[in-house]
């Protein structure tokens, strides 16, 4: 297993060089933890912001094919007609451009950030014995940087407003009052992640696309894993994870408002509540826009008549 790691960590010793010479040359400009991770977040979400756009696309299409798909497991139900199902599943998804593990990409690409994030920060406060005494030694930063004489002044503690974001909520704290704002920092990461799910959830509705039981489920459960997660790791990789979602939450919202996720845009789609609302004409039997589309194409067919 530690052969296993140290190769992997080998492989990744450019990346984590280049992740640490980006933060350091942020903390060059202005001299602040949270300024730099900031800044750092804006650069890898700039990387996947675009494949966040295509993620949260496929999701609501996803949304917008759960009538059908049910259809499809109705009609091929059991064991027999698995395959003729799979083939079903997948014609229709190439048909409307759906992806059913594209709601998943964010959470997928965010995994490798992590691991990079957590080895850089893990080497800021990195330290060595020397003659018995343990001194800070930073790594993956350059030498000369101002972030790496600060780190090494003092003592390895990555302090930001009061906070050393080397330090987890289950770290040695000199009390417990001091240990509240880390716990308060993975509230708000699960919180904000928690916004984020109820964001798209509320927008499907509005569109009146039906949500999926087995999304919802996951859309509670996935936040709660990763509570534990942001215990276990810096507070300062739990500020990118803040920040990132922020983002995403700011990026889902101009999605919405100028209607780049919206399935139904350019298409005439009466929602389950104004469908209520659409009575039958008396002594017809049919309804206004049966009528309307009627005229329309008796209107057409006159037209084209005259001009013979």
């Amino acid at each position: 297993m530690k052969s296993l790691t140290h190769a992997i960590g080998s492989l990744f010793q450019p990346v984590f060089h280049l992740f640490g010479w980006i933060i350091a040359f942020f903390y060059g400009l202005i001299p602040n933890y949270v300024f730099a991770i900031t800044m750092l977040t804006l650069v890898i979400m700039g990387v996947l912001t675009p494949l966040t756009i295509k993620s949260t696309k496929s999701m609501i299409a996803m949304q917008k094919l759960q009538p059908e798909i049910k259809k499809l497991q109705q009609k091929y139900k059991g064991v027999e007609n698995r395959q003729i199902l799979n083939e079903e599943l997948m014609k229709l998804y190439r048909e409307e451009g759906a992806n059913p593990v594209g709601g998943c990409l964010p959470v997928l690409l965010q995994a490798p950030f992590l691991f990079i994030l957590y080895s850089v920060i893990k080497g800021l406060a990195n330290k060595v014995s020397v003659n018995g005494v343990l001194v800070s030694h930073p790594r993956y930063i350059p030498s000369s940087s101002k972030m790496y004489h600060n780190l090494v002044a003092t003592n390895g503690q990555i302090k930001s407003f009061g906070m050393d974001l080397g330090l987890k909520p289950f770290s040695h704290h000199s009390s417990w009052v001091t240990a509240i704002p880390f716990f308060a920092v993975v509230a708000i990461a699960v919180g904000l992640q928690y916004f984020q799910m109820a964001q798209m959830n509320k927008r499907s509705l509005k569109t009146g696309q039906p949500i999926n039981k087995q999304a919802q489920t996951m859309q509670r459960v996935m936040p709660i894993m990763f509570a534990y997660f942001y215990i276990i790791i810096p507070s300062a990789v739990v500020l990118y994870m803040i920040i990132s979602t922020i983002i995403r939450i700011i990026t889902q919202d101009l999605m919405f408002r100028t209607g780049v996720s919206n399935p139904n845009k350019g298409k005439d789609v009466v929602l389950p509540a104004e469908k209520a609302q659409v009575k039958e004409v008396p002594g017809t039997g049919t309804k206004p826009s049966t009528l309307k589309s009627n005229s329309q194409a008796r209107s057409k067919s006159k037209r084209k008549r005259k001009a013979r």
